[in-house]
């Protein structure tokens, strides 16, 4: 297959090229617009490839991306590319709907238009692949939102979003990623475009720029920085290795069902505080404060990375609790992920601290790691 993947220089994009270039004899064409976010030094490992091509292109671009299309002829779109962080949504929403409404607009007629372009067996055999968030759902019950679910306490024991969870979006981005998932289903049911959509859990692993919790507590942990922790850091988020997600997404354009909706999530649900804290206890091992000789704000040395913690004011609207049920992608296509929250969060802070230099070039100056989406 020729695959046009969009927003393959981000996080989960550029991991999803990897995979398929690294794990098949596919070729990859990578749309991308080169934002904050996106970085083509997340490809080079594969970017000598002769079956991978980029093209900078900004996915509002109509006229661009119809060259795209008609230069080469993509047999599936895999549409990642969005404005993905939720506090940058809070302090300027018309980012958010420009690229991840209009700009899936544009992206859907482009692709409609070039469908229509192909004979029976290249329409049938066809894809366009949307990538969306579990927080389109909104949020589940907490385990403290009464007695009888703090009794129980057992993530087991509460309900998981399900691909017949209604849509309760709480945020400009999760309601402008709704937004983006109904659109998708329209050009399906409209036009016959033949679609898959898969919502995923709270991604980590290398590669993640570092305004998200994970890098963001790592690389400021490593400095000996605050670790900003918002409210009393009881939100429960379920955790994916973004690799595992990568796997699943070529699993799902290879045996998915046109028109289907697949979840898929980690089973890794965990408070934030205690993603915080079990990233400072991986830190104390690999990296101990002592040996870098940091020192805390007052100037004595830093024993433990956990007394960096600090509670900050919470983020307006923020959601207590997501949890994925991804049963159904793994009875219906066989997919689960092979690594655990320990594991995988073990070989992402190894990866930040073996790769200190990139975290360093890709903060281009407009991003110091300050507090976004503070603001009511």
């Amino acid at each position: 297959m020729k695959l046009l993947v969009t927003g393959g220089a981000g996080f989960i994009g550029s991991a999803v090229i990897r995979h398929i270039i690294q794990h098949s004899q596919d070729s990859v064409v990578n749309v991308d617009k080169l934002t904050y976010a996106g970085n083509l030094e997340s490809l080079i490992e594969i970017s000598d490839s002769p079956r991978y091509s980029f093209a900078q292109v900004d996915i509002c671009d109509r006229v661009a991306l119809d060259q795209v299309f008609a230069e080469h002829q993509p047999d599936v779109v895999m549409h990642l590319a969005a404005e993905s962080h939720v506090d940058r949504s809070i302090d300027g929403p018309a980012e958010f709907i420009q690229t991840n409404i209009v700009g899936t607009y544009q992206l859907l007629e482009a692709a409609r238009a070039y469908w229509n372009t192909l004979d029976s067996q290249g329409k049938q055999a066809f894809r366009f692949h949307h990538i969306s968030t579990d927080e389109v759902y909104g949020d589940l019950p907490h385990p403290s939102d009464n007695v009888d679910l703090h009794d129980a306490c057992d993530p087991v024991d509460l309900p998981l979003f399900t691909e017949e969870t209604s849509y309760a979006p709480s945020s400009p981005y999760s309601a402008s990623k709704a937004s983006s998932d109904h659109l998708v289903r329209a050009w399906q049911r409209t036009y016959g475009l033949p679609v898959l959509i898969t919502n995923c859990s709270n991604n980590y692993g290398p590669y993640h720029f570092p305004e998200k919790l994970i890098p963001l507590v790592i690389l400021n942990a490593l400095e000996a920085q605050p670790l900003p922790i918002y409210g009393s850091g009881d939100q429960i988020r379920d955790w994916l290795y973004v690799e595992d997600h990568a796997r699943a997404l070529y699993k799902v354009i290879c045996e998915g069902q046109v028109g289907e909706t697949y979840n898929i999530g980690g089973h890794n649900e965990k408070q934030n505080i205690d993603v915080v804290r079990t990233i400072c206890s991986v830190l104390d091992e690999l990296a101990p404060a002592a040996a870098r000789n940091l020192k805390t704000a007052e100037g004595r040395p830093l024993i433990s990375y956990n007394s960096l913690l600090t509670h900050v004011a919470d983020r307006p609207g923020h959601d207590r609790r997501y949890a994925i049920d991804a049963s159904k992608i793994q009875r219906e296509l066989g997919w689960s992920p092979a690594e655990t929250f320990e594991s995988g969060l073990r070989k992402t802070v190894q990866w930040y601290l073996d790769n200190q230099a990139w975290c360093q070039r890709v903060q281009d100056g407009s991003y110091q790691r300050e507090r976004l989406g503070a603001q009511k």
